[in-house]
């Protein structure tokens, strides 16, 4: 009897799963996954394309120095918004920065390291886009995958694949290959006459990578030795960043901002920069949640291939055939890498 019993049991389950595997996936998260990718691909094309523009069109040109500053303040007043909203209000926002800030000084300091490391890579984006084709960065700057990795090993101590391995090496030989095409011709019609450094752009994407990569695992540390949420932590990057950005300010250009003003040269473009700089991030946590790294990896790829047919119409970019295959590199780099564990 207890047999029958059980096997009755097993046949229930059995059939409960069959049924459940059979479901369709929810239609809403497919629509919110899809929607995030679109938003993702869409955002790391505009904003290329249009930090390229903003550094290169006629007219004044805005200090760099001062729109990292104005990013971290957006962020800033971002993660707090969102900690308000879920805490409850003021009073759980001024609760938190109490108790993770105020009461945890020398762990709110931990975060300085990357605080600064984010600084100076904001610093050096203006300094690439400005010397760089936006396809040709837009390629370039994939280093941080190889950046991130290696940090990754060194500090983490995660294990990658062989697949993982092999596809940093098509990454590193690709951007090479990239690097190499931009050096020898530059974009044929800017839009202003300002001389260009591609070298100097290259070396400026390259320590960009570096940067990103360092911060990106060393932040990623921070958060799994803590219970301190992602959203604190940004306010305290923002802090840091700030106050760090003040003083670049300061010491880049500060004769020159006292004299034409803060926001010295500031229009729409400079505006559409800034506010994609600052919700980029929010943008990435909506693809972590709803997709996942693959499709994630899909969506860089698309994103490169559209800023190089949106360079040939804005700036005249001329795509040769060591571009393609320097660029096909790196997005077949980066579809491996995303697509194994």
């Amino acid at each position: 009897m207890s047999s029958y019993k059980k096997s009755d049991k097993d046949a229930i389950v059995s059939i409960e799963t069959t049924i459940s595997l059979q479901q369709p996936p929810d239609p809403h998260l497919r629509f919110k996954r899809y929607l995030s990718l679109a938003i993702l691909a869409i955002q790391n094309a505009v904003l290329v394309l249009i930090a390229r523009y903003s550094r290169t069109m006629p007219g004044e040109r805005f200090f760099s120095t001062t729109a990292v500053v104005v990013q971290e303040l957006l962020k800033l007043i971002t993660s707090a918004v969102i900690i308000i909203f879920y805490s409850g209000g003021l009073r759980g926002l001024f609760s938190e920065i109490d108790k993770n800030i105020i009461k945890a000084p020398w762990d709110t300091l931990r975060v300085s390291v990357p605080a600064i490391l984010y600084v100076i890579q904001n610093n050096l984006f203006y300094v690439a886009v400005s010397n760089l084709p936006a396809a040709t960065f837009q390629v370039v700057f994939q280093s941080k995958i190889l950046t991130t990795a290696l940090f990754a090993v060194l500090i983490l101590n995660q294990k990658l694949s062989a697949t993982k391995w092999l596809s940093l090496v098509v990454l590193t030989v690709g951007i090479a290959t990239v690097q190499v095409e931009t050096t020898v011709s530059k974009e044929t019609k800017e839009l202003n006459t300002e001389a260009q450094s591609p070298i100097l752009g290259f070396i400026a994407v390259i320590a960009a990578s570096l940067t990103s990569g360092f911060a990106g695992v060393y932040f990623e540390k921070i958060l799994k030795d803590s219970q301190v949420s992602v959203w604190m932590r940004n306010i305290q990057l923002a802090i840091f960043g700030c106050t760090l950005g003040l003083v670049a300010v300061w010491v880049n250009d500060g004769p020159q901002v006292m004299e034409l003003g803060f926001f010295y040269g500031y229009n729409r473009y400079t505006v559409g920069v800034i506010l994609n700089q600052a919700l980029g991030g929010l943008i990435v946590a909506c693809v972590v949640k709803y997709a996942d790294n693959i499709l994630k990896g899909f969506a860089t790829s698309i994103a490169i291939i559209v800023s190089c047919v949106c360079s040939i119409f804005i700036f005249s970019f001329h795509i040769t055939p060591t571009f393609i295959i320097g660029a096909i590199m790196v997005i077949l780099s980066v579809c491996m890498y995303s697509g194994t564990k």
